[in-house]
């Protein structure tokens, strides 16, 4: 098993939900265990246009080899309706590999650690959210970053519990 890092993005259709369900996707393959998702945030796009985008980043754990793990990403891009006109495109899905345990692949469809992992806040902040101490290989602490992408617009997205939820947790903090 080797734990990865999925960072999942989308700004097109309800980029939200899409989201939520691509985590369950990924949850449902016989291949992966996700061990961990990180808040949701929105940010600008950077070095595209269109509408704000919303992006998490999923810790999994996987059997798969990195380029299978592509390919499955690639087919739940697919399913969701992701098309790919132009180099950053709007999209109803992105999953990228930005960690696939402490390799490192360069190939010309392949490259990890993703190669702007440490440039986009939207891919740094959730990870960093996931794992304080994660490493990047042949970079160092993801952390030690974040100061570079802190001109970068990211907003957590606030969440929202089941009132039905909520009210139970205040009842057991008043017993």
């Amino acid at each position: 098993m080797t734990v990865a890092y999925l960072g999942l993005g989308a700004n097109l259709g309800d980029a939200r939900q899409t989201l939520k369900d691509t985590v369950v996707c990924l949850a449902q393959q016989h291949t992966i265990t996700v061990l961990a998702k990180s808040s949701l945030y929105r940010t600008a796009p950077i070095d595209a246009g269109g509408d704000d985008y919303f992006n998490c980043v999923v810790k999994i754990d996987t059997t798969l080899p990195a380029r299978q793990l592509l390919q499955l990403c690639h087919t739940i891009e697919i399913h969701f309706g992701r098309e790919r006109p132009y180099r950053n495109a709007p999209r109803t899905l992105d999953i990228d590999i930005l960690l696939y345990g402490d390799s490192c692949i360069e190939e010309a469809d392949l490259v990890v650690p993703h190669p702007r992992l440490t440039e986009r806040a939207f891919t740094l902040v959730p990870l960093v959210e996931l794992d304080r101490d994660v490493v990047i290989a042949q970079r160092g602490r993801a952390d030690a970053f974040l100061a570079s992408v802190q001109d970068q617009r990211i907003e957590k997205v606030a969440t929202h519990q089941c009132p039905l939820f909520a009210s139970r947790c205040t009842s057991r903090r008043e017993a």
